[in-house]
């Protein structure tokens, strides 16, 4: 995963222009904290696909994209995987985290849980 400083600079127009898509599709307030799958694009001139991970403050999620380059603006499909690397809802629901807390308790003293950029 490539951190928002470390995007190529040939990436970083179609990754902040694919941030404000999907932002506006879904009327979100996401932030873009890194880019995966962008190691093997060499070029930002030709389609390409690459995966978004976003938090908004309250939950993350990664978006597999389809950018399509149109000179200086691009076109934007999401992609549907059949099983992702990377979960697109990288925080579970509220009710099945607690549950899992719950279970994990009652066989031990404490539970240490790491967060990193979304994953955990």
């Amino acid at each position: 995963m490539q951190a928002p400083e470390n995007i190529p600079d040939h990436l970083a127009p179609a990754a902040q222009a694919a941030l404000s898509w999907i932002n506006n599709a879904r009327a979100s307030e996401y932030s873009l904290t890194g880019l995966v799958g962008v190691d093997s694009i060499e070029t930002a001139g030709e389609p390409f696909e690459f995966g978004l991970v976003l938090c908004d403050g309250e939950i993350c999620a990664r978006e597999q994209i389809y950018v399509i380059p149109d000179g200086d603006a691009f076109h934007f499909d999401f992609v549907d995987e059949s099983e992702p690397d990377i979960p697109p809802l990288l925080d579970p629901p509220v009710g099945v985290r607690r549950e899992w807390l719950d279970k994990q308790l009652d066989k031990h003293e404490f539970v240490l849980l790491l967060y990193y950029r979304g994953l955990w």
